[in-house]
């Protein structure tokens, strides 16, 4: 990797720094990113609010679910307004220094929303597989610890990587295109490619799926001891069988998460090793459709969780402001 500001003499009369859409098109981008955008802001803000407000709300399942929403949060706020801007202008106004600044809390972002669902795969496997032990095991210091540590590893991995331009070391032609051309593009070499794609994606959710299976096969053998119990048994199961529930719908967060990501790391690995001839308007895509899995949290949380619906109608409606608005709430949890 050269260590030197190239030369742009030699390409004042050439660009890669337009738009290949129509000012409709263009248009209409924005407005689908805007809503986009709107949704992840104020969904998320939601989530933080209904769960740090409302006592009820205080588990730790939920204080990971709140950690969640504030990195979705951050990413609405921080990173989806300039890329935007990038996706729709196939150009970056920002300057180089923010090309990196920008680039590196994407990763680090990213890296911490696909930590976050293995904390809660481990939450429930606890909560599902090992009843009796989770109270024990899975208490709020606990959930605390490892949510800062997810945090700072995260934070301490992607910005030492993107900082130290590591990720395109021995990548001909990068450094002409972020500063001759103003592009801000999304690559890795050979190594980080396979580094990053292994370590904060395929082995994570390796192991996701391998404890959702399991939970699955749980639930399905206590569900075949409940059926077979006497009504006098089955009320000694109903926290079991909500926990069954809890985590179907975690599943579900999860594999929503997993399709919106896939695309994206399974391009990032391949595409060193045909000479990153993949399309940027194809990267473009599979970027955004990860930032949309923020912008889908949210809305899955209403569908499957009464009381977040419960606690957005209390927000909405300003009754969070009356001191009865916590007693008056009872999470369907």
């Amino acid at each position: 990797m050269a260590s030197t500001i190239p030369n742009c003499s030699q390409f004042e009369n050439s660009s890669l720094c337009s738009s290949s859409h129509s000012l409709g098109i263009r248009l209409g981008l924005y407005m689908f990113f805007t809503c986009s955008i709107s949704i992840t802001i104020f969904g998320n803000l939601g989530i933080i609010i209904s769960i740090s407000h409302f006592v009820q709300l205080h588990s730790p399942t939920n204080f990971i679910l709140l950690s969640l929403a504030i990195t979705d949060l951050c990413l609405g706020i921080f990173i989806m307004p300039y890329s935007m801007v990038r996706t729709v202008e196939n150009c970056w106004h920002f300057g180089n220094l923010f090309c990196k600044i920008h680039y590196g809390f994407d990763l680090t972002l990213s890296v911490i929303s696909i930590f976050h669902l293995c904390i809660i795969a481990i939450d429930r496997f606890y909560a599902v597989c090992e009843p009796l032990y989770y109270h024990l095991r899975i208490t709020g210091a606990v959930i605390k610890r490892l949510i800062f540590l997810c945090w700072s590893i995260a934070m301490i991995f992607s910005l030492a990587v993107v900082g130290s331009n590591s990720h395109v070391s021995g990548i001909d032609g990068y450094h002409i295109l972020v500063t001759c051309f103003h592009i801000c593009p999304i690559t890795f070499n050979k190594l980080w490619s396979m580094v990053i794609s292994f370590i904060c994606f395929f082995i994570p959710a390796s192991i996701m799926v391998g404890i959702y299976v399991k939970i699955f096969l749980v639930s399905l053998r206590h569900s075949r001891i409940i059926e077979n119990k006497t009504l006098a048994d089955i009320s000694q199961n109903v926290s079991k069988k909500r926990e069954h529930k809890a985590a179907k719908k975690l599943a579900i967060l999860m594999g929503v998460f997993l399709t919106c990501w896939l695309p994206l790391f399974v391009t990032f690995l391949i595409n060193p090793f045909i000479n990153y001839s993949t399309p940027s308007f194809v990267f473009e895509a599979f970027n955004w459709f990860s930032y949309i899995n923020s912008t889908c949290n949210p809305i899955l949380y209403g569908f499957l969780y009464p009381w977040f619906r419960k606690a957005l109608s209390h927000i909405v409606s300003g009754r969070i402001f009356d001191a009865q608005s916590q007693k008056n709430l009872f999470p369907d949890e």
